[in-house]
């Protein structure tokens, strides 16, 4: 069932339209992730949605349109990038949303207490709020939102101010959350893993637009164009020139090599663009192929980059070719700079994009 609906939805900031949405749905019970870089308007979009910054066009709550917007705000909360406690208890600013709501305060009390049981910072029920640390304060600042039982949870880049360690735990436990008590949400976030744990569905918001929307799955494995692609990061756009298409395999020429897809080429399109995502090519010591993927090319690194618990191998492979591997992995195989290697993947794994696409309008 649709919860929320937007149609021909716009945000103008100045003179600048800054979101320009022709249609965007949410789903009860569904978390959407709105992905995008800095300056997307991402944040616009949610405030938005959240009846929180003007905007033309049709906003439908339930089926209907948005005329009393107090009872609606009353039935949202929103969590901002950086906690807005007050110099209270942590009890009492679990507990503020539902004083402003009326509720009395032996049910405000027990619903307060049970939200942040549920973050897991109930310990620190009658601590002051000054007293906390980044995460335990966000903590707070989200049980706050859920003790409301809000019919949408809006989240705008809950964890950027928090280093990695804490924002991947309460990332977990918010995931945690939301799945058992089918919270409605809309997440901004600029971060991949962050859609990727938490959405559902992901819409990609670039320069204001909708640029795509579907599952995580379908969003970083088969992008709407090449932009979308490299953010998503499918680091491997590579310009290819049809050979031959049958029922099962699509053939491709890549530079001097002919790869193998599974993926059917774009209508009309004799010059396509191959995708291939960094964490699906595996890499393997030596010139000599070992790998059974239909496609196996002899390679030499040409430089490796860390990148976190992961390693950026950048390749010559007739063509510049990214691959990820674990830092394990590049640890065992010894890799460094001018050693020859194979890097293979499956036939399954490319998405193939036209080379050019219409202009927008």
């Amino acid at each position: 069932m649709t919860i929320l609906d937007a149609t021909d939805l716009s945000v103008r900031r100045g003179d600048a339209t800054v979101v320009a949405i022709d249609r965007l749905d949410l789903a009860e019970g569904e978390t959407l992730a709105l992905l995008g870089p800095n300056g997307a308007g991402k944040t616009s979009l949610l405030l938005a949605l959240a009846s929180l910054l003007p905007a033309a066009g049709a906003l439908r709550w339930r089926g209907r349109s948005i005329d009393d917007r107090l009872a609606y705000r009353r039935a949202t909360s929103v969590v901002f990038q950086r906690p807005l406690l007050l110099d209270r208890s942590v009890l009492a600013n679990a507990a503020l949303g539902l004083e402003l709501r009326g509720v009395g305060a032996a049910e405000r009390a027990r619903r307060a207490e049970a939200a942040l049981s549920r973050l897991g910072v109930w310990h620190l029920a009658q601590r002051p709020a000054r007293g906390l640390s980044g995460g335990e304060a966000q903590r707070v600042s989200i049980a706050r939102a859920l003790a409301t039982d809000p019919e949408i949870l809006f989240l705008d880049e809950p964890f950027s101010a928090l280093d990695a360690p804490t924002r991947e735990a309460l990332t977990s436990d918010l995931a945690q959350v939301l799945r058992e008590r089918h919270v409605t949400t809309v997440l901004v976030t600029h971060d991949r893993d962050e859609a990727v744990s938490l959405g559902d569905r992901v819409a990609v918001l670039m320069r204001g637009r909708l640029r795509q929307i579907g599952t995580a799955d379908a969003v970083f494995s088969m992008p709407a164009d090449p932009e979308v692609a490299a953010f998503v990061g499918v680091e491997n756009v590579l310009p290819a020139h049809v050979i031959a298409v049958s029922d099962e395999l699509t053939t491709l020429a890549v530079g001097d090599h002919h790869i193998d897809v599974t993926a059917a080429p774009p209508p009309g399109d004799e010059f396509p663009l191959l995708c291939v995502r960094p964490d699906d090519i595996v890499i393997a010591r030596g010139a000599e192929p070992t790998s059974s993927a239909r496609n196996v090319l002899r390679s030499r690194v040409v430089r490796l980059e860390p990148i976190g618990r992961r390693v950026r191998v950048i390749l010559d492979s007739g063509f510049p070719l990214v691959a990820h591997i674990t830092v394990r992995s590049a640890r065992e195989m010894e890799l460094a700079a001018g050693q020859e290697v194979t890097a293979s993947f499956k036939a399954t794994v490319p998405h193939l994009l036209p080379r050019h696409r219409p202009a927008r309008p």
